[in-house]
Order: structure tokens, then sequence, then C-alpha cells
């Protein structure tokens, strides 16, 4: 009889136990970096019903997603077979950190059996960006979608000063799945860099490997960096959303997976880039940083004419490296030739793998005397990036021969490269025709023109004062100098975007200059500053409404990625209307 109490009252206990209903709320971490993705699961061991989800503050939030579990395990003791069936429901969030800090993110609440149970709070601590494993960017949090991996691929994080670094940035996806509606895109800024993007015109996928397996590939964006300073250089996180649909797991009726739609925000995480400086061993003088692979050359128009001629001196660079990032060398020519500034000429095309073209400086030399003119041999010196030493190409000597003048001989001599000027006898013309004049002249001296001229600088004298003062006051006005240069930018900037409506790249080039310039004029700052967090606090100080700074903001960010996506003519005339109305609007506002 006891025996049967005791398992009677075990039985019980056990069925107490197991009834016993758990609501809580769980991450797997308490510290994230900004650019890591949160997943946060409220979790119930049975059915509920009315969710009410906590205030978040301080993320972006996805979600919520409801995932519902329906498991039966069987046991068999002593021949006896029982049953036990387990229900769970789980509300997923994603959080994507906005800024860092410490944040809390409240109760929630799920009725189970009329009874209300609360989950307990959890603190997050969101640190600076982090450094990814594998590939940055990498999203491995979601039960949905964790297929899809936005990667900065570099073809070197160890170049040397002005070695082209190519970055192409890729968005991999499972076959199964497809990706659209990219939105919210956010460019890094390259500090330190020299950087060209190279357009995608439109977004193909195609195929690609992943960490060893078959992929859908789509490339989103090709740059090409110049570092320009030797050190470690870091390169801000790529980000965008997107939308995509991925199978979810179940199959239908069918035997086919099922599809969801998900909302992914990706990014590629800081980058860090090592950069060596090139070799002082060596190093020739004269060097202006040019490195690659050069043909140099030095062309005279003609070297025979005649003294008040004119001729041009073409200096040229050729070749593959970077042409845009150095300065060519200068001719040294005689005192006595008259030599102005160049036309800097550069046809230049950056392909993914660096700058290639030509560079060339045109001077127009103009010798004065007759006689014949050296102009010594030029340096030009590169770094060779393909066997690592530098190079030194040195122009012949050219020799400009002056035939006629104007009765004066100039003499150059080669040792000290000045000349000696030696004057002839000239003989004049006699004068063929007689000038006559008036006998009667009326005097000049006490007319009216004579006291009108007389008192003249004495009015001038203040007026000039005055205006020079002005002068002065407007010039020292670095501040309100870059002010007025900034408004006209955008005056300019938005007539060039109207002229080149239809064409979507230089259309969006324009707005995205013309709307930078708007924030240099309005809030006086540089370009270094203008991250999203810094213009929408200093809108904000300046009285904007968020209205009209999260339009300004979400109109930046859609001319940015449109140069990259599909555009017709109405959106770009739409965009252009927008951008009118919210400059005008922030303009009254602030």
């Amino acid at each position: 009889m006891k025996k049967t109490i005791l398992i009677l009252l075990f039985s019980l206990l056990y069925n107490a136990v197991s009834a016993q209903v758990k609501f809580e709320a769980q991450t797997e971490r308490s510290s994230y970096g900004l650019n890591e993705r949160i997943q946060l699961v409220f979790s119930i061991n049975n059915e509920g019903d009315n969710f009410e989800p906590p205030k978040i503050s301080g993320f972006k939030t996805e979600g919520p997603f409801i995932n519902r579990g329906n498991q039966t395990s069987i046991t068999v003791v002593n021949g006896k077979v029982s049953q036990k069936r387990e229900i769970s429901t789980q509300v997923i969030y994603y959080l994507t950190p906005i800024k860092k800090g410490v944040f809390t993110i409240g109760a929630a609440s799920i009725q189970y059996n009329e009874t209300t149970y609360k989950s307990a709070p959890i603190k997050i601590t969101i640190t600076d960006p982090i450094q990814m494993p594998t590939y940055p960017g990498q999203q491995n949090n979601a039960n949905f979608g964790e297929g899809i991996h936005l990667v900065a691929e570099m073809s070197t994080k160890n170049p040397f000063v002005n070695e082209p670094v190519t970055v192409i940035y890729k968005l991999y996806f499972e076959p199964r799945s497809t990706v659209g509606n990219f939105r919210n895109f956010i460019a890094p800024k390259y500090e330190d860099f020299w950087s060209q993007y190279i357009d995608m015109k439109q977004l193909t996928a195609e195929r690609g490997k992943f960490n060893g397996k078959d992929f859908s590939m789509v490339v989103l964006r090709k740059v090409i960096l110049y570092p320009l300073e030797a050190g470690a250089k870091k390169i801000e996180p790529f980000k965008i959303d997107i939308d995509a649909e991925v199978p979810t797991g179940r199959r239908d009726f069918f035997g086919q997976y099922e599809m969801s739609v998900v909302q992914k925000s990706l990014s590629t995480g800081v980058q860090t880039i090592n950069v060596k400086p090139l070799p002082e061993n060596g190093k020739p003088e004269g060097f202006t940083g040019a490195v690659g692979k050069f043909d140099f050359v030095v062309k005279p128009s003609k070297t025979t004419l005649k003294a008040g001629e004119s001729l041009d001196l073409e200096i040229s660079v050729s070749g593959k490296g970077n042409l845009k990032l150095f300065t060519l060398p200068k001719p040294v020519v005689p005192s006595a030739i008259e030599m102005y500034e160049p036309a800097h000429t550069e046809n230049v095309e950056t392909p993914v793998t660096g700058m290639a073209g030509k560079i060339s400086d045109k001077y127009t030399i103009i010798p004065q005397f007759k006689g014949k003119y050296t102009i010594k041999p030029i340096v030009f010196s590169y770094y060779d990036l393909t066997t690592k030493s530098y190079k030194t190409i040195t122009s012949n000597e050219i020799t400009i021969d002056v035939l006629e003048g104007d009765g004066t001989i100039v003499s150059n001599q080669k040792a000290t490269n000045k000349q000696e000027v030696i004057k002839k006898d000239v003989f004049q013309y006699n004068k063929l025709k007689s000038e006559f004049a008036s006998v009667h002249k009326k005097d000049f001296l006490g007319s009216g023109l004579f006291y009108s001229l007389l008192l003249a600088p004495l009015f001038l004298i203040p007026i000039v004062m005055i205006a020079r003062k002005q002068k002065e006051a407007k010039d020292a006005d670095a501040f309100g100098n870059r002010v007025r240069r900034n408004n006209k930018l955008v005056k300019k900037y938005l007539s060039e975007a109207k002229k080149q409506m239809g064409d979507k790249v230089p259309f969006y080039m324009a707005m995205e200059k013309a709307l930078h310039n708007f924030l240099k004029a309005k809030l006086h700052i540089e370009t270094v500053e203008m991250s999203k967090e810094n213009i929408i606090e200093i809108l904000q100080n300046k009285n904007a409404s968020e209205t009209s700074v999260n339009q300004f903001i979400e109109l930046m960010n859609d001319c940015e990625f449109a140069r990259y996506a599909p555009a017709t003519d109405t959106a770009m005339n739409n965009d252009f209307d927008r951008a009118i109305e919210i400059i005008t609007e922030l303009e009254k506002q602030i």
C-alpha cells in the first residue's frame, strides 16, 4: 500500500514539473559588434497567444517570425507503450545595431490558459565593428536565409603605396533562392585612398563558389583603390538591405520546398589593409611617386623656326600605373626663351586592374632672338612593381635653331646655360608721309579738363580705400567664401543633373554632388564628416524637422544606389523634383 502511494505521488510530481510553463528571451551573446546582426528569440514551451513584444530602441528590427513546433516521443517500458507530446512556440526578431552603447530589451508577455507570462529583461552591449570570421559580412544567425553572404574580395591586402587594390563586392545566395528590393545602400568612405567606382550597369546573377560550395552570385560594385600613405588602413563596412525568397526547410504536399520571404541586413564588416612604404634604398632624386610600368617621351613640334614664332614641347608618360597621382617633370630652358604654363591632358581609363593610358603636359615656347638654344635632358623616375626596383628614363638633349630675328643674336653657352646678347647697328627707314598740326592750339593748362583730372584723384581715394577694405574683409572671410562657393556648386550640379536627365550615371553623380555641397554650405562640414549619424544630429540641432531629415537621408541613399540599379526617366524626374523640394524645405527650416 505504501509503495503504491509513493508511486502515485511521484507521478503527480512528475506531471506537475512537466506541465510547468517556461517563457524566456535569449540571444547568443551579451556583447556584439556594431556590424553584427543579432537574433532575439522569445520561446515558450507550449502554445502561446496574444504575444506583446517589448519596446526595442537602438536597433533596426526585422520580424516577428513565428515558429511553432510539435514533437511526439514514444517510449516502451516492460512492453508498455507511452507517448509524450512536446509543443513549443518561438517568436524571432533580427536586430541590427544603430549605435554603440548598452541597451536593455524589456520584458515581453504571452498568454497561455488565461495566464500571462513575462520574460526577463536582457542587456546587450554594442561595441565597435569587429572583424568577421571567414568572410566579413557572413550572417549565420537567421533560421531562414542563412545561405546569403555579402563579401568584399580584395586583390591584395599588403600593397605598396600607390599600388592598385581591386575590391569587388559580391552577394552570394543559394541557387534555390531569389533576391531583390535592394535598399538602404551605405557605401564605405575610403579614407587615405584614391578611389574609383566601376559602375555595374545591370545586376546579373551567375554561378560562383563560396567556401567550396556552389552559389548564385551577383556583383554589386567594383572599386579601384590606390593607397596614398603607408600603415594599417581600415575600410568601413559596405551595407545593404535586401528581400530574399528562401526555402524554409519544410516541404509541401508535392515534395517541393516551401518558400518564405525574409528581410536581410548585410554588411562586410571592417577590413584592414596593411600598406607598405616604397623602399628608400635606390630611390632617385626628384622621384614624384610614380608606380607602375611606363614609357617617357619628350617631343618638340619643331626645332627650326624664326624669332617670335612658337613651338610646342610635349612631355608625356604612358603605360599602366597611378597616372593621375604624380606630376610630370618640368623642362629647364634658357632664360632668353619665353615658356608658358603647360596645358595638361589626361587620357586615362580605370578598368578593374587599375589605371592605364597617357598623361601629358604641352608647353608653348617662343624664342625672342636669333641663335641656337639647348633644352637639357629631362629625367623621369618610377617604381616598377614587377621587378620591385626603381627605373629612370632620360630624354635626349634638344637643340632649337632660330634662323631669323630682329637684328639681335643670342649665343647659347652650354656650360653656363646663359646667353650673351650682342647689339648690331640697325637703320630706321625715313618717314615718307608728313603729319601736319594746327598752329593755333587751345592751352590745356587752366582748362576744365585740367581741373577735373587734377581733382579726380582726391574723390577716388576714399572710394578706393572703402573698396579695398571690403575686399580685404571678404578675402579674410575664409568661412564665408567657402559657404558661397558651396552654394554656387549646389546650383551648378543641380543644373548639370537637369541637363543629364535620361542618362542615369552622370545624372545621379551630379545629384550626389549637389546634395553634398548643400550639406557643406548649410552645415559647415567637410566630406570626411558626412556620416549618416553626424548629418542627422547636426540637422536636428539646427531645428530641421524629423520628416525633412529622414527624407534627405533617404534621398542621398537612393541617389547613391540608383547608379547601380535600373532607372527610368520618370524615376529620375521624380528624384530631381524631390531634391528641389527637400533642399528648399530644409533651407527654410535651417
